[in-house]
């Protein structure tokens, strides 16, 4: 779980820094600028609330549990 969880939030911070790069270089030096970035943003969009609601799933089905924060008096 750990682990897919994991490369879930690599593939979101790739597709933020793609989308980074693409605002940094469409519509450079006289070329027309291209959907590249909304597109890479609304994979990151997608991408985290995939994640959000598979994280629900796992707490629903019992495949996660949580821990809590101790409460220490």
């Amino acid at each position: 779980m750990k682990l897919l969880v994991g490369l879930a939030f690599i593939f979101i911070i790739a597709s933020l820094a793609s989308a980074l790069v693409f605002m940094m270089r469409d519509g450079r030096d006289g070329k027309p600028k291209t959907n590249n970035m909304v597109r890479a943003l609304a994979v990151r969009v997608g991408l985290s609330v995939a994640l959000f609601l598979f994280i629900l799933l796992s707490y629903k089905l019992g495949w996660v549990q949580p821990t809590g924060v101790p409460i220490v008096r």
